[in-house]
C-alpha cells in the first residue's frame, strides 16, 4: 500500500506572502463583529450583545452550510443597517465559504467581489463622515481588502498585482485598528496571525525576507499562543481562529493529535460544512483510524451522489483516495481498485491531474496489478505517471523506480 500522510500530496499554498495572510485573518473579525444603534461608542459592534444573540444562528447556518437561512438574517440586518458596511461584508462571507469547498470554481468570484466592494464603499463613507465609527470601519475595510488580496492570491487566479494593492490599502486600515484597540480575544486574532506567519514564511520562503523588513518582527511561539487563547476564549472569532489553528497545528507545527481534536469539533459542531467534514476525515485516514475513517468518507461519497450543498469532486477525490489505501491495507483489492479510479474521475473533473491524488492513485493502481500477477498492466499504469507527472516529482521518480523493478523480476 501507498502510505502518504499528513500529507505530501495536500500541502496548502500560501496566499501572495504573509501581509495577505494577516489582512485575511484579522478581517475575520470584521467578519462577525455585531451591530447596534448607539453612536456613542467606538466599538459598536463587538459591544452589542442583542445583535450578537441576533446574528449567532445566522453565523451558525453559515458555517453549517445553511446559506438560505443565514442569508434571510443578513438580509435583515442590510434592511435595518443599510448604513453600516456590515451585513454587506457577511453577505460577502456567504459567497467567500461557497468558493472554500472547491477553490478552482470561479463561479462565486464576481458575486464575493462585488459584496467585498459594497463593504469597503460603506466602510469609507463611514470612516470618513463619522468620527466614532472610524476605528470599527477600519476593522471592516481591512476585512473586505483583506478577503480580496486573499481571493486574488490564490493559486487558481494568481493575480499578484491586484493581491498586492488589496493587501497594501489592508495594511493601512489594519496598523490603524492596532494602534486603538487593546489585545481581547476577539482582536487579538490578527496579531497572532501576524506574530506566526511573519517569522514562519522567511523561514520557509527566504526569498520573501525582503518583504517584511519594513514591518515589526513577529514571534511565532507567541502568535501560536495567542492564536490558543483566541481558540479557547474567543466568541466571534473563534471558529475562525481555529481552522487556521487546525491547519497550522497539522501542516508546520508537526502536532497531528492537536488537530485532530480541532477536527474533529469543527465536524461534530458544523457536520454539514464538507470542508470540515473532509479535514476529518483526513485527520482519521492520516492518524490510522481506518475504521472510523471509513464510514465518513463513504458519507461524503453519499451526499456528493446526493447533491447536498458544497460536496463536490474536490471532497470526492480525498475521500476516494482514503477508501482505496483503506481496502487496499485490508486486502481488498478489487474495491481498492474501483475507489483508486473514482478518485482518478474526480480528479478529472476539477481539472486536479497533476495531483499527488491523481498521481499515486495510478501508482496503487499499477501496485495493485502487479500484486494480482498483471505485469502489462501494471508497466502501463507506471508508464502513464511518467507520462503525465513532471520529471522532478516524486511521483515520477517512484513510477521510474517500480518500473525498473518490473524490469529486473522484483
Amino acid at each position: 500500500m501507498i502510505k502518504r500522510s499528513g500529507f505530501q500530496m495536500y500541502k496548502g499554498s500560501l496566499f501572495c506572502g504573509v501581509l495577505t495572510v494577516i489582512f485575511l485573518l484579522v478581517a475575520s473579525i470584521g467578519s462577525k463583529a455585531q451591530l447596534t444603534t448607539r453612536k456613542d461608542t467606538t466599538i459598536i459592534l463587538l459591544s452589542s450583545v442583542s445583535v450578537q444573540l441576533e446574528c449567532t444562528q445566522a453565523l451558525n447556518d453559515l458555517y453549517n452550510f445553511k446559506f438560505e437561512k443565514a442569508e434571510f438574517q443578513f438580509h435583515y440586518l442590510r434592511a435595518r443597517y443599510r448604513w453600516h458596511p456590515l451585513p454587506y461584508f457577511l453577505m460577502g462571507l456567504i459567497e467567500w465559504w461557497k468558493i472554500m469547498p472547491n477553490t478552482k470554481d470561479t463561479s462565486h468570484d464576481d458575486t464575493f467581489l462585488a459584496y467585498m466592494d459594497s463593504t469597503i464603499e460603506v466602510g469609507e463613507k463611514l470612516y470618513d463622515d463619522y468620527p466614532a465609527y472610524r476605528t470599527e470601519a477600519a476593522f471592516f475595510l481591512a476585512a473586505a481588502y483583506g478577503f480580496k488580496g486573499r481571493l486574488y492570491a490564490d493559486e487558481e487566479r494568481k493575480n499578484w498585482r491586484k493581491a498586492a494593492s488589496a493587501g497594501k490599502d489592508g495594511l493601512d486600515y489594519l496598523e490603524e485598528c492596532k494602534e486603538k484597540q487593546d489585545l481581547s480575544p476577539e482582536l487579538l486574532f490578527g496579531d497572532a496571525l501576524y506574530n506566526y506567519f511573519s517569522v514562519w514564511v522567511p523561514e520557509n520562503y527566504p526569498a520573501l525576507k525582503p518583504v517584511l523588513w519594513f514591518f515589526r518582527k513577529g514571534d511565532k511561539a507567541l502568535g501560536l499562543k495567542q492564536l490558543k487563547e483566541v481558540s479557547y476564549n474567543a466568541f466571534y472569532t473563534r471558529t475562525e481562529a481555529m481552522v487556521w489553528l487546525m491547519r497550522i497545528l497539522n501542516s508546520y507545527e508537526n502536532d497531528q493529535f492537536g488537530a485532530f481534536q480541532i477536527s474533529e469539533y469543527l465536524y461534530q459542531t458544523y457536520p454539514d460544512n464538507p470542508y470540515f467534514h473532509r479535514y476529518y476525515a483526513r485527520m482519521l485516514y492520516s492518524m490510522g483510524r481506518f475504521t472510523e475513517a471509513e464510514p465518513m468518507c463513504k458519507n461524503i461519497l453519499m451526499r456528493i451522489d446526493s447533491g447536498m450543498v458544497g460536496y463536490e469532486a474536490t471532497s470526492g477525490r480525498y475521500a476516494s483516495f482514503f477508501l482505496g489505501q483503506i481496502n487496499e491495507a485490508r486486502k481488498k483489492l478489487d474495491e481498492a481498485k474501483a475507489y483508486y479510479k473514482l478518485c482518478m474521475k474526480f480528479a478529472e473533473q476539477i481539472d486536479a491531474t497533476e495531483s499527488g491524488y491523481y498521481m499515486y492513485s495510478m501508482i496503487a493502481l499499477g501496485e495493485i496489478a502487479q500484486k494480482q500477477g498483471d505485469k502489462a498492466e501494471a508497466k502501463r499504469w507506471f508508464n502513464l505517471v511518467k507520462k503525465k507527472a513532471g520529471r522532478k516529482d516524486e511521483a515520477y521518480k517512484d513510477a521510474k523506480r517500480r518500473l525498473k523493478g518490473l524490469e529486473k523480476g522484483d
